[in-house]
């Protein structure tokens, strides 16, 4: 079965189109949740809120995108609602290392470079950090990034520039050695 008859089955009601339909797109929400938040519990925790906000909301996917794209928007908002929440009582304390667990087998390189990335990665304001983790780390595009963050693609692009930027003159020493 491919997405559509999935969508129209869980609309009906059908319980076993809705968990096939969860089990085909959980694990990519997961990780690019994993990958923004940087805590396996939030991780957890906030795809499990996409999935609720996205049954409920299904009436409102009208086709005109992927639904993966639609249901990536859907987590996007799960975790910047978690953030402004979580943001009132901790700061965020999570590394990005532990996303190599969960994204597959690691890629060679200098392990040292890829920690330093992390953490500034880690570094960078939300509004930046989006768009490298959508667009460089799960390959979105900017049209799409734009639909899940509710901006022009101008912006996405903008905002991926600077973030590039901010990050190559944050690793020049750790490149030059």
């Amino acid at each position: 079965m491919d997405d559509t008859e999935l969508i129209a089955g869980t609309r009906a009601g059908d319980r076993t189109a809705a968990r096939r339909l969860y089990d085909r797109h959980a694990p990519r929400v997961y990780r690019l949740i994993f990958r923004l938040v940087g805590e396996e519990e939030l991780a957890r925790e906030y795809t499990q809120d996409t999935f609720v906000r996205a049954f409920q909301r299904l009436e409102q996917y009208r086709g005109e995108s992927a639904f993966s794209t639609w249901l990536h928007s859907v987590a996007v908002s799960s975790v910047m609602t978690g953030f402004r929440r979580l943001k009132r009582t901790r700061a965020r304390e999570a590394e990005l290392d532990e996303a190599a667990s969960v994204a597959g087998p690691e890629e060679p390189g200098d392990p040292h470079l890829r920690d330093r990335l992390a953490r500034e990665l880690e570094r960078l304001p939300e509004r930046l950090r989006m768009p490298v983790v959508l667009h460089d780390i799960e390959g979105f595009t900017h049209r799409e990034i734009g639909e899940m963050l509710d901006i022009p693609q101008g912006t996405s692009k903008a905002r991926l520039f600077e973030a590039r930027a901010r990050l190559r003159e944050a690793l020049v020493g750790v490149v030059a050695r």
